[in-house]
């Protein structure tokens, strides 16, 4: 859908080479913004070792400067991503560790000392899967997603934080629970990478074909008048009608009512709901749809 209306701002017929190139820009976007996240949570816990040595470098160290408990940066999760490749590799593809405000992170990490969620920890003496998560968990949710300035940061440096940044959170999170080996360099999986291209050729392709059907259904409604990306996501739906047989309908007038909410006007949720009713159910009694219909689905 972004790629759809930026190609749509720039004007003119581009080859589907360019296309191409400004979905795989959005999805890289995407991908740098999550190794991001994942490299400011290994950060926090790391700054452990740069308090235990500055403390301990003073000219008079007391005893509890010669002390600083250093258990959280050797947490096993975090631990996981270091010795990922495809994770280094990512951070230097991205510049991601250039990119850290190091001010942000040292502040995210002395509030931290000082809860008891992280007493608790140090407390533990031995490295459970369940308390090496939960302890990430409450950095990255209590934390940094609550302090200003790391927002204000990464607002700064990803355009894509207001659209992506419930997304990627989602997947840290799945990440954290999981703690398993991730591609990083396989943000979005092949099929779904697939999908997408799918569906912005099948859109570019066919998107005459579908305003010749969503036309006729805007009554008095001039198309000029109606905001272009609702006309976008009125093309996607019909598109997936159409031409996907393994989306069932419902699934794409439900998904499309939920992108016009969040992304185009007030009214556009009930104006695209409407209309790909209205597609739906004459495209149907055409018998034009065709979908699989797989055992013990509900949809």
């Amino acid at each position: 859908m972004q790629t759809l209306y930026s190609l749509e701002r720039m004007g003119g017929d581009l080859p589907v080479s360019e296309s191409d190139k400004i979905l795989m820009q959005k999805i890289e976007q995407s991908r740098s913004l999550l190794i991001h996240l994942l490299k400011s949570i290994i950060a926090v816990c790391q700054y452990a070792e740069t308090d235990a040595f500055n403390k301990s470098s003073k000219h008079l160290p007391t005893t509890d400067d010669l002390n600083v408990n250093t258990k959280i940066a050797g947490n096993e999760i975090i631990w996981n991503m270091i010795e990922n490749n495809s994770f280094q590799e990512a951070c230097n593809c991205f510049h991601t560790d250039s990119r850290m405000n190091k001010e942000v992170i040292k502040t995210i990490y002395n509030k931290l000392i000082l809860t008891e969620n992280y007493k608790e920890y140090i407390e533990i003496g031995d490295r459970e899967k369940r308390t090496e998560r939960k302890i990430l968990e409450f950095i990255f949710n209590e934390l940094m997603l609550v302090n200003d300035d790391f927002i204000q940061h990464i607002e700064e440096l990803y355009i894509n934080w207001d659209d992506d940044g419930e997304m990627i959170q989602s997947i840290v999170m799945n990440y954290l629970s999981k703690a398993r080996n991730f591609a990083f360099n396989d943000f979005l999986a092949q099929e779904k990478q697939q999908f997408a291209f799918d569906l912005l050729h099948t859109v570019l392709d066919k998107s005459d074909f579908a305003l010749e059907l969503i036309k006729p259904k805007l009554k008095n409604w001039d198309a000029e008048r109606i905001a272009s990306l609702d006309l976008i996501i009125l093309q996607m739906g019909v598109c997936e009608f159409l031409y996907f047989e393994t989306i069932p309908t419902r699934v794409t007038i439900n998904e499309y009512i939920d992108l016009a909410k969040s992304y185009s006007t007030e009214q556009s949720g009930q104006f695209v709901n409407g209309l790909l009713d209205n597609i739906h159910k004459e495209l149907t009694a055409q018998q034009k749809i065709s979908k699989k219909v797989y055992k013990d689905s509900t949809l």
